[in-house]
């Protein structure tokens, strides 16, 4: 008998597993890989399924979208730095760009399999047709899985399930939503099937939406089509992956002190201060671009040209369309763009697992997906399933389904003890409160990066211990806190602890650096940190400190 105790947590030392051993994990992607690597590190057997016959999911080009698959552009890069999104326990080579196109990722990709040897537990080309409990699961927590491969089926029976399909497959495509657009005559589609510019040369596009795919869509035809529309409905703050000093975005703004200073800080100085830093680039209201909420913290969006397409008039913003005619998009304004050859959807995804028979396992609520710490369905009779990598934040999707893996994992073999179902789905409301709050209404799991990090690991005893780690090793402890929330930081203690994080916590600037620093120049400035440490904490404490004198 497994032993109890009040409330959720870890299980004390002694405390008997749950039988769970053979895991089937769907889709061989970054979820599907470090899910893979988690099971073997816990003593378990996985098996993957991949429909295609490689590894990488999204980040793996193809020059066609194909059904059931994500799919990229050819230009498409990271907005995650290297050191930020790395495996916590496989840095990147030293000479790897800060960010990479999607063929350096993937050669990444394949190091991360080849050095923990992940290729063997994959079957590839083997489609997943269906996913049910079996007729006892409420006493075995089982699963039958059907495959196909080759177009012949088989069964088999599992005793835990990861589903790595990830949300970029299934296009939101709301054709519905814009009248008269069966009656135009040009093209239109939705951005998964954009590939590459060539064929929009001399042409006029309008892009529908300002995502991450939209303004780099947008900016690329800049250079070939007559004049490039984009189209937003609310806005997003836009920045540079360059930051100050040239430093990487995330390195320098995702960091434990500045998650304190926001919570810390009372909610209009804290919204000041966003509004401020978002602006420091260029001002967005003289470029079409503030979003309507403007203290929202929804994803920005990460583009290095747009502001300068904009400025030169290669790119022009408009808001909503309203309606279109045969050659024309009316916008919302009431201004008319005539002669639209082209219009590209670049609207978003769905979420959607045809390969459940009971798809209300994972959307219980509402038709929404409603998981447990994003992660679990919270309604499961043996909670012997997990989505891993749905979770969105500014933080990098490899760290997080590493250590979303790592959880889950603990839950299956029963050394992590669930609250009662009514305690997660109050969980899953408060959460759901909190991202109305900071991010607005979405359909994406939106969460913060380090909060929702530090909750996970504390769950199953690998968050670093600051007042420990500031007696025994100041150093490291400074570099933890006020330096970049790098994925190395979860893997310093506790079960899963890699030997090597604190070398690679303490030497991360070094390999950002030598990234750029290919014609060495002398610098009397030795280093990032400290100073510029200084600058970021100057104008926030002067800011509290006088709201506290009027207060």
């Amino acid at each position: 008998l497994i032993h109890r105790h009040q409330g959720p947590g870890l299980r004390r030392e002694g405390a008997k597993e749950t039988m769970v051993q053979r895991v089937a994990i769907i889709g061989a992607g970054l979820s599907g890989l470090a899910s893979i690597k988690c099971c073997l590190d816990e003593g378990l057997e996985p098996t993957c399924f991949e429909r295609s016959d490689d590894i990488g999911g999204l980040w793996k080009f193809t020059e066609r979208a194909e059904e059931g698959r994500a799919s990229i552009y050819r230009s498409v890069f990271t907005n995650s730095c290297k050191e930020m999104m790395c495996f916590p326990d496989f840095p990147f080579p030293d000479d790897f760009p800060n960010y990479m196109h999607n063929s350096k990722l993937q050669e990444y990709i394949r190091m991360y399999a080849k050095h923990f040897a992940l290729l063997r537990y994959i079957k590839f080309k083997t489609t997943v047709s269906s996913i049910k409990k079996r007729p006892d699961f409420s006493v075995t927590g089982q699963w039958d899985v059907i495959t196909k491969q080759d177009g012949k089926e088989e069964s088999a029976v599992f005793d835990a399930i990861m589903v790595c399909s990830g949300h970029h497959v299934y296009p939101n495509f709301p054709v519905d939503c814009f009248p008269g657009l069966n009656k135009f005559k040009g093209s239109y589609f939705h951005s998964r099937e954009y590939k590459e510019p060539e064929k929009f040369k001399g042409k006029r596009v309008l892009v529908i939406g300002l995502g991450n795919s939209g303004s780099d869509i947008a900016v690329e035809l800049s250079h070939t089509a007559s004049q490039v529309y984009l189209s937003s409905r609310s806005g997003s703050w836009v920045m540079s992956r360059v930051w100050d000093n040239g430093y990487p975005w995330d390195m320098l703004t995702v960091t434990r002190f500045e998650t304190f200073l926001r919570d810390s800080l009372p909610t209009s100085v804290s919204d000041w201060l966003y509004v401020r830093r978002m602006n420091r680039w260029f001002k967005h209201e003289n470029y079409g671009l503030m979003p309507l909420n403007r203290t929202s913290r929804k994803e920005p969006v990460f583009n290095d040209d747009l502001p300068s397409r904009i400025t030169c008039g290669t790119v022009v913003v408009k808001p909503n369309v309203k309606e279109f005619t045969e050659t024309s998009a009316i916008f919302q304004d009431g201004t008319v763009q005539e002669n639209v050859d082209f219009v590209i959807f670049a609207t978003g995804y769905s979420y959607s697992y045809p390969f459940m028979e009971d798809n209300a396992i994972i959307k219980c609520r509402d038709n929404e997906v409603t998981l447990y710490k994003g992660i679990l369905p919270p309604r499961l009779e043996k909670p012997t399933m997990a989505v891993i990598g749905l979770v969105q934040s500014l933080g990098a999707i490899i760290p997080t389904s590493d250590l979303q893996a790592r959880w889950a994992i603990k839950v299956f073999k029963g050394l992590y003890k669930l609250p009662p179902v009514n305690d997660m789905m109050e969980d899953i409301d408060e959460k759901m409160g909190k991202k109305l709050k900071w991010y607005g209404q979405s359909n994406t799991l939106q969460t913060d990066y380090i909060s929702y990090m530090d909750e996970l690991a504390s769950a199953i005893g690998v968050k670093p211990s600051f007042p420990l780690l500031f007696l025994t090793d100041p150093r490291l402890a400074l570099e933890v806190y006020f330096g970049p929330c790098s994925p190395y930081q979860f893997r310093l203690t506790g079960p899963g602890k890699w030997d090597g994080a604190r070398n690679a916590i303490l030497t991360q600037w070094d390999r950002t650096l030598k990234a750029t620093r290919t014609r060495v120049v002398y610098d009397s400035q030795k280093h990032f940190p400290f100073l510029n440490l200084l600058k970021i904490l100057a104008l926030p404490l002067l800011l509290l400190a006088v709201f506290l004198m009027i207060n």
